[in-house]
């Protein structure tokens, strides 16, 4: 592989991406910008080719295009469509301006020869997923959604300020759908091996999943956008294929059984999605787990998938 990613959509997402790929240090060697605003992709490329003198990596990087990059690209993160609205509006109802978007994207990436794996970071996440495999024709495991990642991170990071350690020594997972239905994973979250169910109470627990679940909104609403987070967390993804860290993350994969993609810990490396994981789960999370599941199932039933 020639450790090639191309970053489709140079918003602030995608720019964000874009920039912690080169500002930490990756495997990274090549990285292109594509978008709609030629202008734009070519802003953002010049702009990042001015940190390299002081990256801790280098790498090439440009604006390109589908025919001309696609072939030889490892990874193509899908970052292109509009962005979550001010006032409450929700990662579904962001579904078919964003649908029709992919599936164009799509059909002139296969036309270009493109065979790397998918990175799906567009909202609404899961149900994007689900419709990139589906118009791509690619196997599950080439086909990855940033899920509940960055969900994850944030809870960490709650947790982490009550319970005054640092994030990283957090282990706990946000699942399902990347949105309002999604939850904690409470039976299984621990700092050190300690239960986190045994450290803090009932109450504290409901707060910081609250917290959790709605700092999106809170970040739209203050600055109108959230980047620098999801920035953070695909790069962390890339490193995991490009590495074969086989890293755990929760991350929007395929499941057969219910035919739809969420996010779930699943083991991550070169190849894409290695296996999901089996975590258990109470009988009150495996509900809340389905529920979510028909949020997302309901959304996909909305739009018509058309296979190539």
């Amino acid at each position: 592989m020639a450790n090639k990613v191309m970053i489709i959509g140079t918003g602030n997402v995608g720019a964000s991406i874009g920039f912690s790929l080169v500002s930490q240090r990756t495997a990274v060697n090549e990285l292109v910008l594509v978008d709609l605003n030629q202008d734009d992709a070519e802003g953002e490329a010049m702009d990042l080719r001015d940190t390299l003198a002081v990256s801790p990596t280098y790498l090439k990087i440009s604006a390109g295009s589908y025919k001309k990059d696609a072939k030889d690209t490892d990874i193509v993160i899908f970052t292109a469509g509009a962005a979550q609205k001010k006032g409450g509006e929700t990662r579904m109802e962001l579904l078919a301006r964003n649908a029709k978007i992919l599936h164009n994207v799509i059909d002139q990436l296969l036309a270009a020869n493109f065979h790397g794996i998918f990175l799906i970071v567009t909202n609404p996440v899961d149900v994007m997923s689900y419709l990139a495999m589906q118009y791509s024709g690619f196997p599950s495991h080439k086909v990855i959604g940033s899920g509940t990642v960055l969900d994850s991170a944030r809870l960490r990071y709650h947790l982490a300020e009550r319970l005054k350690v640092s994030p990283k020594s957090v282990h706990a997972y946000q699942v399902g759908e990347h949105g309002d239905s999604e939850f904690t994973i409470w039976s299984s979250a621990n700092v050190g091996g300690q239960p986190v169910q045994k450290i803090l109470k009932k109450a504290d627990l409901s707060t910081i999943e609250e917290e959790t679940k709605t700092a999106a909104y809170k970040i739209i609403e203050r600055k109108g956008a959230t980047y620098y987070g999801i920035g953070a967390c695909v790069t962390s993804i890339v490193n995991c294929i490009f590495n074969d860290e086989c890293r755990v993350l929760p991350v929007s994969t395929y499941d057969a059984f219910s035919d739809t993609y969420f996010g779930f810990p699943a083991v991550v490396g070169r190849k894409g999605i290695i296996h999901r994981l089996d975590t258990e789960l109470t009988e009150a999370e495996s509900l809340k787990l389905q529920s979510s599941i028909n949020v997302i199932k309901k959304a996909i039933n909305t739009i018509p998938t058309f296979l190539p």
